[in-house]
């Protein structure tokens, strides 16, 4: 008797003790960063359940290390997009990767990887809406019109559009919304101004920078640049820096064709420097150039663009410690070995990104 009423005085005196415990063995966790609001230098990482360390020959790495090098890498992707043609111009479309030769600054590089056309394409259409559009006004229109229904894919690309004359407009972001796209051409208010062609180029292509995919700028114009505070030079570098490809749908010819009755007629010199500024931008980024003087021709030039973005090939170069030679341009040259007749069109080079 005596024993159990000790024992029931012990048990009574242990529930308080267990119950003041119950609120310390698992204290509430802290509430997760929300993705969309992360805390300012921080990366959010969920939180997860407690897991057996790895052992010693695994090799744990933080986890803002491993984004430094995923970055990183990304980064240092050179992609280099190739177009191959035959003595007729048609694509060659049955290259493989051992079929290429790389060499960087003249010495022998290894090609990482090679896609195809399953690359989407990020494309900015410069459309020329200055004073000096106006003879080839309802010609331009068509042709830019032309150019999305040939060339976008709508389950794949994007393409966004810009108006060019005194100032650079963003008419219609990127989108795979044909519609939206040609709506916009076709609503653009009569042309004016100056043509500051340079300008809108290096805005396009820095608006293009951080797209994933293939880095496309078509420009729809005479081509001729009339008040742009930017340089050639300035314009060819960023370009370049921005792993874009251009093309040129020129239409001085047309208008030349359309006053004289005749193709090519009398250029000035501005427009032979124009021509020569779109030939070498073009030539540079493995771009080019076409000169249609009627709709016929202009169905051909947009063919054969439509042709090069879905048959192209994309070889993935990835540099290795370039640390020393930030900012610098590197010289790309690319041939195939086959020895038939080809025409190999591709960027010339690339600059070594600067970071920080």
């Amino acid at each position: 008797m005596i024993h159990k009423f000790l024992l029931t005085i012990f048990l009574l005196s242990a529930v308080p003790a267990v119950l003041a415990q119950s609120g310390r063995v698992k204290p509430s966790e802290t509430p997760l960063s929300k993705p969309d609001s992360p805390r300012p230098n921080s990366v959010y990482m969920p939180t997860q359940p407690a897991v057996a360390k790895p052992s010693p020959a695994v090799k744990e790495t933080p986890a803002i290390k491993e984004d430094d090098d995923i970055i990183k890498v990304e980064s240092a992707l050179v992609p280099i997009p190739v177009s191959v043609l035959d003595s007729s111009g048609q694509v060659v479309a049955n290259l493989r990767l051992e079929d290429f030769t790389l060499q960087i600054d003249g010495q022998a590089a290894e090609i990482g990887e090679l896609s195809r056309s399953e690359t989407p394409v990020r494309l900015a259409l410069l459309f020329d809406n200055s004073s000096s559009a106006t003879v080839a006004r309802e010609f331009e229109i068509k042709a830019a019109v032309r150019f999305f229904r040939k060339v976008l894919r709508p389950s794949k690309d994007l393409a966004a559009l810009f108006s060019v004359s005194t100032g650079t407009r963003l008419e219609q972001p990127l989108t795979k919304d044909i519609s939206q796209l040609t709506n916009a051409i076709e609503t653009f208010p009569p042309p004016q101004g100056a043509t500051a062609l340079l300008d809108a180029v290096i805005k396009a292509s820095d608006y293009l920078r951080d797209a994933d995919g293939r880095r496309v700028i078509v420009i729809v114009s005479d081509g001729e640049d009339t008040i742009s505070d930017a340089t050639f030079e300035d314009t060819l570098k960023a370009v370049q820096a921005n792993n874009c490809q251009v093309y040129v749908v020129k239409t001085k010819e047309f208008e030349n064709y359309k006053q004289t009755g005749q193709r090519g007629g009398n250029a000035n010199i501005r427009a032979l420097a124009a021509e020569r500024r779109m030939q070498e931008i073009t030539g540079q980024t493995g771009g080019a150039v076409y000169s249609p003087i009627d709709e016929r021709e202009l169905d051909q030039a947009f063919n054969r663009i439509s042709a090069e973005l879905s048959q192209q090939y994309v070889l993935s170069y990835y540099p290795e410690n370039e640390t020393a030679k930030r900012g610098e341009f590197r010289a790309i040259s690319l041939s195939v070995k086959r020895p038939q007749n080809l025409t190999v069109r591709t960027r010339k080079g690339y600059y070594v990104p600067n970071r920080n």
